[in-house]
């Protein structure tokens, strides 16, 4: 995976970084994963953003994969989408790019989003994959949202989530080498068995339902929109960054 990317540790200031990247330091994408995934969630795609030239930088979320997992708080401050967001930032100047575009699957959209609301001259382009804001989700939700997509209201309860999932990882998760490679799987894998990545990952859903929706809300009242140019993306219809 990965072949011509730099693996490196990122200090970002309330957390440290797993950071793959690559390309020539102009044309940046910051590329933002899902749960329960990584940054390898990007294997495929990261090289033909590179061939493409652009600079690539892959990240695992804060609380995600190889990064660091910061002490939580009772509102779960740390884990919301905002404290993510500033993540970004400063690991995107570090590496020297002050804006760039920002593409974020899943929970990874929802930073990806964040960042656009509260950097908006940071962000370049924005594409959001298989998302809807957090506020306008739970504003519609019925019963067909919460028996479809229970897991939200699950993982925000205290304790219960850890002791389910990781009596079993594998059967609460699933995947295969055959569907996300086999170099993937195994990364993903040791994400899963990790009670301390399992752990903060809930806190993300956790922020979810508190302080990020709050934040959307806010944002909504005082019809703040993103001066970022939004492309909208629903599964498997991609196109070009430019």
């Amino acid at each position: 995976m990965f072949d011509g990317f730099m693996t490196d540790r990122v200090d970002v200031g309330d957390a440290v970084l797993r950071v793959r990247y690559a390309g020539p330091g102009d044309r940046p994408v910051l590329l933002l994963h899902g749960h329960p995934r990584t940054s390898a969630t990007w294997h495929r795609v990261a090289p033909r953003l590179l061939a493409a030239g652009h600079t690539v930088v892959c990240p695992d979320l804060r609380g995600y994969g190889e990064s660091s997992k910061p002490p939580t708080t009772p509102d779960h401050a740390p884990y919301s989408k905002r404290a993510m967001a500033l993540d970004m930032v400063a690991l995107m100047r570090g590496l020297g790019h002050e804006r760039f575009a920002v593409a974020g699957h899943d929970r990874g959209s929802y930073v990806a989003f964040r960042l656009a609301m509260d950097h908006p001259g940071a962000v370049a382009r924005l594409a959001v994959l298989d998302s809807v804001p957090i506020a306008e989700a739970l504003a519609r939700c019925t019963d067909r949202f919460a028996t479809e997509w229970w897991h939200w209201f699950f993982f925000a309860q205290p304790d219960k989530p850890e002791r389910a999932i990781l009596s079993d990882p594998d059967a609460w998760y699933g995947g295969s080498p055959d569907g996300m490679g086999a170099e993937a799987y195994a990364e993903y894998r040791r994400a899963i068995h990790d009670p301390a990545t399992v752990r903060a990952m809930l806190e993300d859903y956790r922020a979810g339902l508190g302080l990020d929706r709050a934040h959307d809300e806010a944002d909504r009242a005082a019809a703040h929109l993103p001066r970022a140019r939004a492309v909208v993306h629903a599964r498997r219809h991609g196109a070009p960054l430019r």
